[in-house]
Parts: C-alpha cells; sequence; structure tokens
C-alpha cells in the first residue's frame, strides 16, 4: 500500500520560512516524479513545484519561483519542499504526490493534479501577517 506523509506544517509569520517534507513507503521512489500542491482556503487545489526522479530537473509554478525550492533525498524516500519569504497568500494545505513512472515526462506537463497516481493528506501551512 502506497503512502504518502507529509509533515513540516504550522503557523508562522510573514516573512519566515519553513521546510516541508514528503515521506513515501510503498513505493520505488526513484521511479517517481514528485510534486507538491496547494489549496488555499476557499479555492483550487494549484500545483507549485515538481522534481525529476533522479533531482536533476526541477519545475515550478510562477508564483513561488525564486522563494520556494524543491528538492528530494532517494536514500531517505523523501521530498522537501523549502519555503522562504512567507506571505499569508501562501497560507494552504500543501499536498504531496507521485507520478509512477521510470520514463521522462516534459516538466511542464506535470503541473496538472491529474497526472499524478498518490497523495498524501496534506500539511496545513497558515501565515499570519
Amino acid at each position: 500500500q502506497v503512502q504518502l506523509v507529509e509533515s513540516g506544517g504550522g503557523l508562522v509569520q510573514a516573512g519566515d520560512s519553513l521546510t516541508l517534507s514528503c515521506t513515501a513507503s510503498g513505493l520505488t521512489f526513484s521511479n517517481n516524479y514528485m510534486a507538491w500542491f496547494r489549496q488555499p482556503p476557499g479555492k483550487e487545489r494549484e500545483f507549485v513545484s515538481t522534481i525529476s526522479q533522479s533531482g536533476r530537473s526541477t519545475y515550478y509554478a510562477e508564483s513561488v519561483k525564486g522563494r520556494f525550492t524543491i528538492s528530494r533525498d532517494n536514500a531517505k524516500n523523501t521530498v522537501y519542499l523549502q519555503l522562504n519569504s512567507l506571505t499569508p497568500e501562501n497560507t494552504a494545505v500543501y499536498y504531496c504526490a507521485a507520478r509512477s513512472t521510470a520514463a521522462y515526462i516534459v516538466m511542464a506537463a506535470l503541473t496538472a493534479s491529474n497526472r499524478y497516481d498518490y497523495w498524501g493528506q496534506g500539511t496545513k501551512v497558515t501565515v499570519a501577517s
């Protein structure tokens, strides 16, 4: 059974930084594109970032480029999202997702939530002004 478990969310102040983690089990982690999505209160779920199986390629939503950094440690079956210079607009539930494939996929094609096979339960990030 595949499980993705996010952690690291919480209440922070504007300008603070936070690191989210997502640990996977039940799958061959190194054969998965991993991604972060978020769902702000009252809004649709949106793409944040994705990373290739090896970690060599990354892709970001324009709204977070330069402030958020995705990375992964295949030895630990874990993907991370470093969030810097947080603003209240970054308040959301952040979800981890996995796409199981050893093949190459153009990163820009991985921004849609329906491209992913597995999802975590989410971790809530609240940024106070």
